[in-house]
C-alpha cells in the first residue's frame, strides 16, 4: 500500500513526506482489521483502499488549501475524506461527524491510536448541530446523496467566504444546476465543477467547489426528514 500511495501523491503533485503515508497505510490496516468484526467499508484489497479510498481523498488537496484550516468532514464513515486530508496538512484542523455511532468509534480510536492529533469526532446529524453553525473554514463530503440536499446539510457549518466541498461521481453537471436554487438560498454560490482522475486508475471522480458569499437564513437546516422529502429545488 505504501508504494501505491507514494507515486499516487507524487501523481497529483501532493508532497509523498514519509511518515504521512506510513501513517495512511498504518489506518488502513486497522481498517482492513476492524471490517473482519464490523461493516465499516466494502472496499477491503489493499490497493483498492489505497487509490479509492486514501488518494480518491488526497485528491481534494488540488482543489484547496486545507492548511491551517477548520474543516469538517460530513457524513465521514470510516473516516473520508477527513483523516487522509488531515494527515497530509498536519496543521489542519478536523471535525468528523457521522450518524453511525460505530464509524465514528472507529475513527476516534484509529486516529488516538496513530496519534493523528486535532481530530475531534462527533456521533450526530449536522443538521442537529446548531452549535457548530458557521464554524469551519471548509466543509466536504463524499456522502452518498443529491447535492441540494448536501448543501443544506453542510453549507450552514460553513464561515463565510469558505468553501463547501462535495465529491461526486464524473457526470454531475446536471445535478449541480438542479442544485443551484438550493445553494443560492443557503448563501452559497456554485465556484468551480472540477474533475480528477485517481492516479493508478481510469476512474473519474469531481469536486464541486461551493463558496459561502452570504450568511445562511437561520431557518436551514431543517429536519433531515423534511429536507430529504422536499429539496431547494426552483419552480
Amino acid at each position: 500500500m505504501e508504494n501505491i500511495l507514494t507515486e499516487g501523491l507524487q501523481a497529483l503533485g501532493i508532497p509523498a513526506e514519509r511518515e504521512a503515508v506510513k501513517t495512511l497505510a498504518a489506518y488502513g490496516r486497522l481498517l482492513a482489521d476492524a471490517n473482519r468484526v464490523t461493516n465499516l467499508t466494502a472496499i477491503t484489497d489493499p490497493a483498492d483502499m489505497a487509490r479509492l479510498h486514501f488518494l480518491d481523498s488526497a485528491a481534494l488537496l488540488t482543489a484547496a488549501d486545507f492548511s491551517g484550516r477548520r474543516v469538517a468532514d460530513i457524513g465521514s464513515g470510516a473516516g473520508f475524506p477527513g483523516v487522509p486530508l488531515r494527515v497530509l496538512r498536519p496543521d489542519m484542523h478536523l471535525t468528523v461527524i457521522d450518524s453511525v455511532g460505530k464509524k465514528v468509534d472507529f475513527v476516534d480510536a484509529s486516529c488516538r491510536r496513530l496519534g493523528i492529533e486535532n481530530v475531534n469526532c462527533i456521533w450526530g446529524r449536522a443538521e442537529e448541530l446548531p452549535q457548530l453553525r458557521e464554524r469551519f473554514d471548509i466543509v466536504v463530503s463524499r456522502a452518498v446523496a443529491e447535492l441540494d440536499v448536501l448543501a443544506e446539510l453542510c453549507l450552514p457549518l460553513v464561515t463565510r467566504n469558505g468553501l463547501f466541498i462535495a465529491m461526486k461521481g464524473p457526470d454531475c453537471r446536471e445535478e449541480a444546476e438542479q442544485a443551484e436554487h438550493a445553494i443560492r438560498t443557503l448563501g452559497g454560490r456554485l465556484r468551480e465543477i472540477r474533475p480528477y482522475v485517481i492516479p493508478g486508475t481510469d476512474i473519474t471522480h469531481t469536486a464541486l467547489i461551493v463558496e459561502k458569499i452570504a450568511p445562511t437564513p437561520m431557518r436551514y437546516p431543517r429536519r433531515y426528514a423534511q429536507i430529504k422529502k422536499n429539496p431547494l429545488r426552483g419552480s
